[in-house]
C-alpha cells in the first residue's frame, strides 16, 4: 500500500512532491534541507542546518512508523567541500546505530542559503522485532 506524507512545507504544494512516500515495508524521504517549516527559516550556519534537516526527516519518519535507526540509504547533497567535515558529528549522533551506506555529492542546491540536503530510505521494522 503506498502513503504519501507531508511536512506541512509550502514547497511540497507548490512543486508536487511529498516529504516522504511509504510504499509497502519501505520509506523513501525526500531530499530534505535545514528549513524550520514551522517558522519558514532557515539558520546560516551549516552545522545547524543539517540538525534541522535530521529532525525533519525523524519527523517524517515517525509518521510512517520509524526511526533514524531504521535508515538504511542515505544521500548527502553539499555544495561547498569545506562544509562536509563540520557535518560528521551530526550525522554520527542521528546514524551511529544505523549506520546506512551513504552517499555523498557535491552540487548546487536550489538556494545559495541551502548549504546541506539529505535523502534516506528505510524499512518499517516488523512488529515482531
Amino acid at each position: 500500500m503506498r502513503r504519501l506524507i507531508s511536512s506541512g512545507s509550502k514547497f511540497e504544494d507548490e512543486i508536487g512532491y511529498s516529504r516522504a512516500v511509504v510504499d509497502g515495508d519501505h520509506v523513501f524521504v525526500s531530499g530534505t534541507t535545514g528549513y524550520d517549516y514551522a517558522t519558514m527559516t532557515i539558520a546560516e550556519d551549516v552545522v545547524a542546518q543539517a540538525d534541522q534537516a535530521f529532525r525533519n526527516i525523524a519527523a517524517a519518519l515517525a509518521q510512517a512508523g520509524c526511526t533514524l535507526d531504521d535508515v538504511v540509504r542515505v544521500l548527502f547533497i553539499v555544495p561547498r567541500r569545506e562544509d562536509w567535515q563540520p557535518c560528521w558529528p551530526v550525522v554520527k549522533r542521528y546514524f551511529g546505530k544505523a549506520k546506512p551506506a551513504s552517499t555523498l555529492i557535491h552540487a548546487g542546491l536550489q538556494t545559495d542559503a541551502m548549504r546541506i540536503e539529505i535523502e534516506v530510505t528505510a524499512r518499517i521494522p516488523s512488529k515482531g522485532n
